[in-house]
């Protein structure tokens, strides 16, 4: 008979939880508005594939073993991790409203009857064994628990996303902060060749002032110009040991570790032959944030179904199973079961709008949430067409520079030339040289700016999270 019943009550839960699910169905965000196209003009382009692992572009074989190590060591990539454990667990949490809550409860006991009234006749003590099994399961009668697992599964999706994004950003930073020391390290070179340059021509002065040909001013002159440029060199090479330390520290290790490796000098990244340049639609499509917010607006359009279904009735079943025996081996015997088979109807009756304004605040949220996706998006295209235009500009500016270096690197040559054969002031010689030097420094630094904001285009496409397995290996 109670198998019977129990039954029936199962079949009634799944019929009624079949009924219906509160709240929109999630529809993905129309951007019919979409640029085809980027305003500002291409580099020459490369395969997408490309964009997989990009810091191999550089071919740089201490970036790319820096970016591994990266991946495997870096601590935001670790908390994003345990975020995604959160979020799974969340979604356990949720899944299980809509299974039974079963409890169970032992309750053995010595009684002792009255001797002083007729019944029980006085039996004098006697031992009791009950035990006590509760379950409740409420039917998911409106599809609450249905959309609260849909709001769930969302967050992870939206939390796999946020650790995604968390690497394309990581990559970017291990990429610049290398190409920063490199770049710091040759402009260090150059200072120190000037250095030795602007101490010739403190020579070369103070020989002159000694054959008479000169004067003390030239000698002045040329010594203040030889410590401006040795009081360039100490701020670089604070610059090459910060750099090592970013890294130490993206890469999940103290500061120092990494200080003696990347203190030897090697030559200074150079722009990719060709560049990977999407479709806005493909940015769209590959960018983790851009997905995430995806996610996030998916989750806040379930939850409004959460909200409206808590405001509507609660259908629950339950039941209680108590068994009573005085011997324990008796205790689980069908003659010793009692039990309690029901139904339970809850609703609202007056809470002074507060279910309303939980919808309210519900929709709210999922609208606030599509606004947030449109944003995301209109950045993320921003970001691409900044990287565009700043690519370009300063490839225009570097070949500007680098003219500007050989012709000033030739103007010191002859200003030294003539000063030599007295055809010239020495004050010519001291011009040549500072504008040598800052022509040699300002092109090394445009060669970085290039470099920097083609780490940037990279970024902004949503480069690099496509070839790795964030769970410790790399992807195919």
């Amino acid at each position: 008979m109670i198998r019977r019943e129990i039954l029936m009550a199962l079949l009634l839960g799944g019929c009624l939880s079949a009924c219906t699910v509160a709240g929109p169905d999630y529809k993905p965000v129309a951007m019919d508005d979409l640029p085809q196209g980027w305003t500002e003009a291409l580099p020459p382009a490369a395969g997408v594939e490309a964009m997989r692992a990009w810091w191999d572009s550089f071919q740089d074989p201490t970036l790319s073993r820096l970016v591994q190590a990266a991946i495997a060591g870096n601590e935001d990539l670790k908390i994003a991790r345990q975020r995604l454990v959160q979020a799974r667990a969340a979604r356990v949490v949720a899944h299980a409203a809509d299974l039974p809550d079963v409890r169970l409860g032992i309750d053995p006991a010595l009684q002792r009857s009255s001797e002083s009234v007729d019944w029980p006749a006085g039996i004098g003590s006697y031992h009791t064994w009950q035990a006590e099994l509760d379950a409740t399961w409420e039917i998911d009668v409106f599809g609450g628990t249905r959309r609260a697992v849909e709001a769930a599964d969302a967050d992870i999706a939206a939390t796999e996303e946020g650790r995604r994004a968390v690497l394309v950003s990581l990559l970017a930073e291990v990429a610049t902060d290398y190409a920063r020391l490199r770049a710091a390290q040759l402009r260090l070179e150059i200072a120190r060749h000037n250095i030795t340059v602007a101490a010739k021509a403190l020579d070369l002065a103070q020989r002159a002032y000694q054959r008479g040909l000169g004067t003390l001013l030239d000698v002045s002159q040329a010594k203040a110009q030889l410590e401006t440029v040795q009081a360039a060199a100490p701020p670089l090479e604070a610059m090459v040991a910060r750099m090592s330390h970013a890294l130490a520290i993206l890469l999940g290790r103290y500061p120092g570790d990494l200080e003696a490796d990347l203190s030897r000098p090697a030559p200074p990244l150079t722009v990719p032959a060709s560049l990977p340049v999407s479709l806005p639609s493909e940015v769209v499509a590959n960018r983790p944030d851009i997905r995430r917010a995806d996610r996030r607006y998916a989750a806040a359009n379930a939850r409004i179904g959460v909200a409206m279904a808590a405001s509507l009735p609660h259908f629950a079943i339950p039941l209680t199973l108590m068994p009573q025996a005085a011997d324990l081996g008796k205790l689980f015997s069908l003659a010793s079961l009692t039990y309690s088979l029901g139904a339970q109807v809850t609703g609202p009756l007056y809470n002074g709008g507060r279910d309303d304004a939980r919808v309210t605040m519900a929709k709210a949220e999922a609208e606030a949430a599509r606004i947030g996706y449109e944003r995301t998006v209109k950045e993320a295209l921003r970001d691409v067409e900044d990287a565009l235009v700043n690519y370009q500009t300063e490839t225009r500016r570097q070949q500007t520079l680098a003219a500007a270096r050989d012709d000033a690197a030739q103007a010191l040559d002859h200003a030294t030339r003539l000063y030599g054969a007295g055809l010239t002031d020495f004050l010519k010689v001291l011009d040549s040289e500072r504008q040598a030097y800052q022509a040699e420094d300002r092109e090394a630094e445009s060669r970085l700016a290039r470099v920097e904001h083609v780490i940037t285009l990279y970024k902004a496409l949503g480069g690099g999270w496509q070839g790795v397995d964030l769970d410790g290996k790399e992807g195919d």
